[in-house]
């Protein structure tokens, strides 16, 4: 191979695992990331832009399937899945989740490099949405979970970021009430709109975002409101 070679991110904290895929995967070529917890592979997956993640699912700081719900926010990259679990339930979650293949501990390295060749061959292209944002005011960072404006941190809630994060993520389309109250507060509090009123005038006062001249949060009247990227 050449210094274009694959670059993979292994996603793994057995640490026999990780040395394991690290010596076969360095002998066949490919460049290598290492990380034994989730928060350091979202952040490798983030800033070294691999071309394919080998993701276990029994990681210590979160389970495997929320990181790659996390992934497949922002980013359509080849995820193959690692478990020692091999219920058909748990293979079938994980592709319905957005995986694209799935391997049950332990495994045959060559059986694995197989499925990674083809996985690299069918990988969509196009880029990916970009898990950050900043227009010199506001900047929002999807994997260190963090929103800034004017470069200071602000101090959002929970609900208040999973709004701001929800419409980023839709950014220049509109977004209904219904989905926002169905994905942030539960599908049992479609019709209570007014949690939803009260949060996003908090979150348009942290911003100091006029609702009647918006810069980032727009109401769409009747409808839902929308993210307007720079």
């Amino acid at each position: 191979m050449t210094s274009a070679a694959p670059r993979i991110l292994v996603i793994d904290d057995e640490a026999q695992i990780r040395r394991f895929l690290d010596i076969g995967l360095r002998a066949e070529g490919y460049e290598v990331l290492l990380a034994a917890t989730a928060a350091e592979g979202l952040a490798l997956a983030v800033t070294q832009s691999p071309d394919l993640v080998i993701l276990d699912i029994g990681l210590p700081d979160m389970e495997g399937h929320a990181v790659l719900a996390e992934l497949r926010q922002w980013s359509q990259l080849p995820v193959l899945m690692l478990s020692v679990r091999d219920a058909e339930r748990e293979k079938v979650r994980a592709l319905d989740q957005g995986a694209n293949d799935y391997m049950t501990k332990p495994f045959g390295i060559q059986e694995l490099m197989a499925r990674l060749r083809a996985l690299l061959r069918n990988r969509p292209g196009g880029p990916d949405v970009s898990p950050r944002y900043d227009d010199g005011r506001l900047g929002i960072d999807l994997a260190r979970r963090e929103v800034s404006l004017d470069g200071a941190l602000l101090a959002l809630t929970r609900k208040e970021y999973a709004v701001l994060e929800l419409l980023f993520r839709h950014a220049g389309r509109v977004v209904t009430q219904q989905q926002l109250l169905r994905e942030i507060w539960g599908p049992s509090h479609t019709g209570d709109s007014q949690y939803l009123r009260i949060v996003l005038g908090k979150l348009r006062q942290k911003l100091g975002d006029d609702p009647a001249d918006p810069r980032w949060l727009k109401t769409e009247p009747g409808v839902g409101y929308r993210f307007l990227a720079d």
